[in-house]
């Protein structure tokens, strides 16, 4: 299963955007506000529980300097990234894509399609205004 937010620019330039995402912490800013935990385990590592739905552990695999950091689950239960994609639009602006990555079975992904859809957009409409 794969989703993917619309393109979003950031009012920033890619450097700040970049050290931005790179910093776990700051993920707690983009969380949608229906967020009841959230918590940074390590400099790798945070997890955060939505109401409703169970906690998830996102750890970083993966940074490309400037246009890419891949984020995936901590646990082999439920395997998925979540990627931040960027590039810059000018010295300004910076153009930032979402995309979830899992493999689930047909039952399992039709039942998480639209939370996690929903989470992916809340993380990008966010993210566009910091």
């Amino acid at each position: 299963m794969e989703i993917e937010t619309q393109h979003k620019t950031v009012s920033k330039k890619i450097e700040d955007v970049y050290e931005f995402v790179t910093d776990l912490k700051n993920f707690e800013q983009l969380m949608p506000d229906s967020i009841d935990k959230f918590e940074v385990l390590d400099s790798d590592t945070f997890l955060f529980a939505l109401s409703g739905m169970p906690q998830i552990v996102l750890k970083r695999k993966h940074q490309q300097p400037m246009d890419k950091l891949v984020l995936g689950a901590a646990s082999d239960k439920l395997p998925f990234t979540l990627t931040v994609d960027l590039n810059a639009k000018n010295d300004d602006e910076t153009g930032v894509i979402l995309r979830f990555e899992g493999e689930f079975n047909s039952m399992m992904a039709m039942m998480i399609k639209t939370p996690i859809t929903n989470f992916m957009n809340a993380l990008s409409d966010n993210l566009s205004k910091i």
